[in-house]
């Protein structure tokens, strides 16, 4: 169980360094690859998109190195709430941002409330875990 342990621990470093480069690389179109043809909001909407992705994969990436230095502690459900939160919050910007129905921002906000409870979900493990 050690080793299938360490090999899911490493699988969480790839999915955060994977959150990562795709931070840089929309972020990197974003700067570069929207300017003809976003509107001022629209571009507002990408840049808020990027810097949420880029917190939160580093959070995932933090929780990931933290589970390899105390196996003990829990990290599945703040990582799963995380990487839930990136898909709807930043998701349903960038969809918005190109073009797609602005309706979709009534997802935001869930997946901002699930990048919420994943910290709370840290916080909570984290008060627990020293008791």
């Amino acid at each position: 169980t050690v080793q299938i342990s360490r090999y899911i621990i490493i699988m969480w470093i790839g999915i955060a360094a994977l959150n990562l480069a795709f931070a840089v690389m929309l972020g990197a179109f974003g700067a570069h690859g929207l300017k003809n043809f976003a509107t001022p909001e629209q571009l507002l909407w990408w840049h808020t998109a990027t810097q949420y992705f880029f917190y939160h994969a580093l959070g995932l990436l933090v929780l990931a190195v933290l589970k390899l230095s105390t196996p003990a502690f829990p990290i599945q459900q703040p990582f799963l709430l995380l990487q839930s939160g990136i898909i709807l919050f930043c998701g349903s910007l960038y969809m918005m941002t190109l073009g797609l129905p602005k309706f979709l921002g009534a997802i935001t906000p869930v997946g901002g409330a699930l990048m919420i409870f994943g910290w709370l979900a840290l916080a909570w493990h984290a008060m627990k875990f020293t008791k």
